[in-house]
């Protein structure tokens, strides 16, 4: 699962079914245990760390379980670290006790701490490095390095909900259409005597997220080498990108989600509430679960502008500190192989041959997803500068007060204001 809470967490990749089971199996037991690092009696434990939960924790059970069958004298040890993912992984590797291969997406707080991938995925020629999309890539490097290895991904799309469209008679929307398309239909759809809104907005936008909308007008939250946020983060493109949601919150046509004793915006879209929802691919098996009849589109464009994406990444990374090297590399080759991406059903294929046998490019409800991958070239903020974090407090913070009626242009230059020290 792609890791994103107020993310990138980013953390998740994409469990679409993500129930609560407990257990964590090839040696785990459902929370973290005591690792077993040495070779005991002929086998060598590899010891693997995930944020995934339920079903999707399961899948990677069964996936050590048939890398063992295939490595004898090989335990995969798996340690599901869920919510407490990163303190956990920080706690490994300050006692250079980490696991030997984990997911990874924060690569400017780990990168050192984590082994170079580059003569690996360069040398080895059973990984077929030229099938991944490419573009996933960028993701996994810090500087010239690369330390992760795509695992799975969502861009983000628009959910639509097709029942209110055919009864309000609106044609379903295309690609190519725009945000001024977007906020009419919105407004036809929304019929406060039905508490029926045309758009849900999330009261706490995680800022990673928004960069897609922010870079489709033409602006971004930080120059291109990571040093200037001034012009940049209170853009008059940025600000009109964040206040076109606050404003469709004012006329109406929106309403907001996720906030304090409300609702999330998943489950206002399953009660029929809200005709269209902005997501990864996260809630889409719960959408069709709770029977709704659902379609993905890709995201609206600025008049005259391209669209622009985002991604939510999950990649595969080695411990420096760790003792199997090269054995990591070989379950990471595995993990990422035909054979376990066809087993990872929650996760969209990191490989076109995968996606291509599967045609999952040609489905009409993920094809927006690739659609959106060939738009998601740009680099995220958190990987340009390395005190983003303290940066985006008070981004985060600006972004909010909009949601609540703030004017944009205006919070984010105070936001700009406030942050600008920690440039220095």
């Amino acid at each position: 699962m792609m890791k994103r809470r107020s993310w990138m967490v980013i953390v998740s990749v994409m469990a679409l079914t993500a129930s609560m089971l407990a257990g964590c199996g090839g040696g785990g037991t459902g929370t973290a245990q005591e690792p077993d690092n040495g070779s005991q009696a002929g086998v060598t434990t590899l010891r693997f760390a995930t944020w995934d939960t339920g079903d999707a924790l399961k899948i990677e059970q069964d996936i050590a379980k048939k890398f063992e069958e295939s490595h004898p004298g090989t335990k995969v040890q798996v340690e599901a670290y869920a919510d407490g993912f990163d303190q956990k992984l920080a706690a490994g590797f300050g006692a250079a006790n980490p696991p030997d291969v984990m997911y990874m997406w924060d690569f400017p707080t780990y990168h050192q701490s984590l082994e170079p991938l580059d003569d690996y995925a360069s040398k080895d020629k059973d990984l077929n490095i030229d099938d991944f999309y490419q573009g996933l890539f960028n993701y996994g490097k810090i500087g010239d390095k690369l330390y992760g290895i795509p695992a799975g991904f969502t861009t983000r799309v628009v959910y639509y909900n097709k029942k209110l469209f055919d009864e309000a008679g609106i044609a379903y929307p295309n690609d190519g259409w725009t945000w001024t398309d977007f906020q009419d239909i919105a407004k036809r759809l929304t019929d406060p005597s039905k508490k029926q809104y045309g758009f849900g907005v999330r009261a706490e936008n995680d800022t990673y997220d928004l960069q897609g909308l922010v870079w489709s007008n033409g602006g971004s939250f930080i120059s291109e080498d990571g040093t200037t946020i001034e012009g940049y983060m209170n853009s008059k493109e940025t600000a009109e990108a964040i206040q076109m949601l606050g404003d469709m919150l004012k006329n109406g046509t929106a309403v907001l989600a996720g906030g304090k004793g409300q609702q999330s915006g998943e489950d206002i879209f399953k009660a029929g509430k809200i005709a269209m929802w902005e997501s990864g691919i996260w809630p889409l098996e719960s959408f069709r679960e709770a029977g709704i009849d659902v379609g993905t589109v890709e995201m609206p464009a600025f008049p005259g502008k391209p669209v622009k994406g985002v991604l939510a990444e999950s990649a595969l990374s080695i411990a420096k500190d760790s003792k199997h090297k090269d054995l990591a590399w070989e379950f990471i080759k595995f993990y990422v192989s035909d054979e376990a991406i066809k087993m990872r059903v929650a996760d969209l294929p990191v490989r076109a041959s995968v996606v291509n046998e599967l045609k999952k490019d040609q489905d009409p409800l993920y094809k927006p997803y690739y659609t959106m991958l060939e738009r998601s070239d740009n680099t995220p903020a958190f990987l340009l500068n390395p005190k983003w974090n303290e940066v985006n407090r008070q981004l985060s913070a600006a972004v909010e007060s909009v949601m609540f009626g703030s004017d944009a242009q205006e919070a984010l230059n105070q936001a700009v204001k406030d942050s600008e020290r920690y440039l220095k």
